[in-house]
């Protein structure tokens, strides 16, 4: 499957959050996620563009694959996600796996997000609102589609962020925007 997605970092969420309501989108609870990134041993991610978190959303643990980046307007790109056993120790665990077949942890992203559920032209669309610790305020619309959709998938997309009033799109994930934050001693380049 792929992930189709747009990123709009400053986003007014009250203005985002009254567009939705009018679509009659559906809002999933608040939560809080903590996404644990880890480098290959046998290849930099960051030079390949690609990326492995282990995701804890509260009890919840998820194991996520992220390939590289495939058009220069949206963040398509193969995703694969896995779910572990929930709790604190099944995360530990695999934490500690990873470590031993060599993989180096990267940085923890932890941001407090909201989901919108709608469906446009035929797609499922999910509108993120994210509060990232040290970055700020962001935005994220995402589309999950086959291969063969991927055209349709992506047109929908573009037009849906339009209509939400988003521009600017960031390309850059949250690891390397938080990374580059860092390496910039705080200040976002």
């Amino acid at each position: 499957m792929l992930e189709v997605e747009q990123k709009f970092a400053a986003v007014d969420f009250a203005a985002l959050e009254q567009r939705l309501a009018a679509w009659g989108a559906r809002a999933d609870a608040p939560r809080v996620d903590a996404d644990h990134y880890f480098n290959a041993p046998d290849r930099d991610f960051a030079a390949t563009d690609e990326a492995l978190r282990l995701r804890r959303v509260g009890p919840a643990n998820f194991v996520t694959y992220k390939g590289p980046k495939r058009d220069p307007l949206t963040k398509t790109r193969t995703e694969i996600e896995v779910p572990l056993a929930p709790g604190d120790r099944a995360a530990d665990d695999f934490a500690r796996l990873l470590i031993c077949l060599g993989y180096r942890p990267v940085a923890v992203v932890r941001k407090r997000r909201r989901l919108y559920h709608t469906e446009r032209e035929g797609f499922a669309v999910e509108v993120t609102l994210d509060e990232v610790d040290e970055l700020g305020r962001f935005a994220e619309v995402e589309i999950q589609a086959p291969e063969e959709r991927l055209d349709a998938a992506r047109e929908v997309l573009l037009r849906t962020a339009a209509e939400l009033g988003l521009k600017h799109a960031e390309r850059r994930s949250y690891l390397e925007l938080l990374l580059a934050r860092r390496a910039a001693g705080g200040n976002l380049p």
